[in-house]
């Protein structure tokens, strides 16, 4: 294996720790009062933490002392003294909390990383894009922000949203250049036009809130999943018109989504163990159970043949069905139950994914000829990559949530 870090992100990558931040804790939603244990630091923890998430992200996580250095300091700038005092605190009262080591399987293929740092500390960048001009995007979800990185470069832009809070989340682009955004926290569609920074926004109808994953499909039709409302929507970008339609399994959490030759969305329900396709005239849903009870599917990829690949984040499988047979296929991720596969797409003849429980995060490389694995450690450590997607070349583009990172992976064999 090869590796090769980008000059901006040079120190990061030499850590050996995997951290992340919780997979689950994806918003700044409050919830239920967080009871910090009483002890020398709490009141500079809840002080510091709670201005931009919930403490629910600190009580769900574990790390040594100096992972919570490193976690902090990719979130806000601290004064040395008030630094130690918050990391003691943190160490003594959420230690680390035992990981699946990433297992790494030797193969024929050959990958090289490179990884950047955004420029604004606790962006929590959460999907990356691809681009036709070779770019990155990433949403900075708690930022506020989209973020554009020049990959021969390195440079790093910027673009801050109107409307505060908004929440970025899921990236596309249409055929223009302009980057289409979901706007997590605030219930509406976002188009950036990256030439003047101009934001256009369109407002989802009353209810439908949490939006999640855009696809436009081959008529430039924008298609969203709206997980938090339990519903799936279209949006025509000449009209501006948006209509929505509720999943037919209740809290089912319309989640990852692709879109076959044809034409037609598929999504998964990451709320249960089923597929759906949606008409894209009638938008009538038809679901397919998958044969587990227990599987969550949460993100997808579709092959040359139309079809599908899920990552199973609960039992830690990879997942192929065939929507013409409802045939469907399961194979154990290599580093266990508890790996929680996530992100994943597919690119150059093969299945590509993360495991985003493991320490480090792993990368993993399905054929799906031969059914061989192959995997690699992330170098920055991964921090949960809850998204990724091929280049114009079929390289892979990832966005490290819990360490305010992004990165590119060049498949070089």
């Amino acid at each position: 294996m090869t590796r090769h870090i980008g000059r901006t992100s040079i120190g990061i990558a030499s850590l050996a720790f995997g951290v992340f931040a919780t997979a689950e804790a994806q918003g700044r939603g409050r919830g239920a009062p967080i009871n910090l244990p009483e002890g020398t630091g709490k009141d500079l923890v809840e002080a510091t933490c709670s201005r931009c998430h919930s403490l629910g992200m600190i009580v769900n996580d574990g790390y040594t002392k100096p992972e919570w250095e490193h976690v902090i300091s990719t979130m806000v700038d601290l004064p040395k003294n008030d630094m130690a005092v918050i990391t003691e605190y943190l160490a003594t009262h959420f230690p680390e909390k035992p990981k699946p080591p990433a297992v790494i399987i030797p193969g024929n293929a050959s990958v090289a990383f490179k990884e950047w740092p955004v420029p604004t500390k606790g962006s929590r960048p959460h999907d990356p894009l691809a681009t036709p001009d070779g770019a990155l995007w990433y949403t900075g979800q708690f930022a506020n922000r989209l973020g554009r990185v020049d990959t021969t470069t390195g440079q790093i832009k910027e673009y801050p949203l109107p409307i505060e809070g908004s929440g970025p989340h899921g990236l596309v682009a249409d055929k223009s250049g302009n980057i289409w955004f979901t706007a997590n926290s605030k219930g509406y569609i976002g188009k950036l036009d990256p030439r003047t920074g101009g934001v256009t926004e369109y407002k989802l109808p009353e209810g439908a809130r949490d939006p999640h994953t855009p696809l436009f499909d081959q008529a430039g039709t924008l298609w969203f999943t709206v997980q938090g409302a339990n519903m799936v929507g279209r949006l025509d970008p000449k009209t501006g018109d948006v209509k929505v339609v509720t999943s037919p399994t209740p809290r089912s959490n319309p989640y990852g989504m692709v879109v076959t030759s044809k034409g037609v969305p598929f999504f998964v329900e990451f709320g249960s163990n089923k597929i759906a396709s949606i008409d894209p005239k009638t938008m009538e849903i038809h679901e397919y159970p998958l044969p587990n009870a227990d599987t969550r599917p949460r993100r997808v990829a579709i092959d040359d043949n139309d079809i599908l690949w899920y990552s199973d984040y609960s039992r830690g499988y990879l997942g192929r069905f065939d929507p013409k047979t409802g045939a469907t296929v399961e194979w154990p991720s290599p580093s266990g139950p508890k790996s929680q596969p996530y992100a994943i797409t597919y690119s150059k003849e093969a299945i590509w994914y993360v495991e985003s429980a493991t320490k480090p995060n792993a990368l993993v490389r399905f054929d799906p000829k031969t059914h061989v694995f192959q995997t690699w450690k992330i170098p920055g450590g991964g921090g949960v990559v809850r998204n990724m997607m091929p280049t114009a070349n079929g390289n892979l583009v990832i966005a490290e949530s819990g360490l305010n990172m992004v990165g590119l992976v060049d498949i070089l064999r």
